[in-house]
């Protein structure tokens, strides 16, 4: 008996899938997409009888037509957004944020340089590291700069 229920739930199952077409069968799982699908059919249907439309023409569905332009201006909104975010944390990723400990000696240059062109010593290592040389043989270099603002 069990085994001939469980079939008929299956039968009825595959029936409404059936009938209701399979734009439904997406939403089984979200009762809230469910109701807003059978929302809008109900909505396209009444405007069909009330317009004597024998096919729903889209270009006519003022309605409807005013609700997908604020769904793709939406969707534009969060696609940009996304967009922008991707953006920023490859450029974070390109970024390099060390913490440096200098001989005294070396400190004493760097600040030296500093005070002279009127930056904080961190604002020259990376003006000095922006101008690094890799050479082909690995060699790393430094061409002669003045550091500016």
């Amino acid at each position: 008996m069990a085994e001939r229920v469980a079939e008929a739930a299956v039968r009825k199952r595959e029936t409404e899938r059936a009938l209701l077409g399979g734009a439904f069968s997406e939403c089984e799982s979200d009762p809230e997409r469910l109701a807003a699908v059978w929302t809008a059919k109900r909505r396209v249907s009444l405007l069909m009888e009330a317009s004597g439309w024998g096919a729903y023409e889209p270009e006519r569905d003022v309605q409807g037509s005013e609700w997908a332009r604020e769904r793709d201006e939406r969707r534009q909104v969060v696609l940009s957004g996304h967009a922008a975010e991707l953006a920023q944390r490859q450029g974070e990723r390109d970024e390099l944020r060390a913490e440096l400990w200098l001989s005294a000696g070396s400190g004493r240059l760097i600040r030296g340089a500093a005070v002279r062109a009127g930056l904080r010593p961190v604002e020259v290592l990376a003006q000095l590291a922006e101008r690094v040389v890799v050479s082909g043989d690995g060699t790393v270099s430094v061409p002669s700069f003045s550091p500016s603002r």
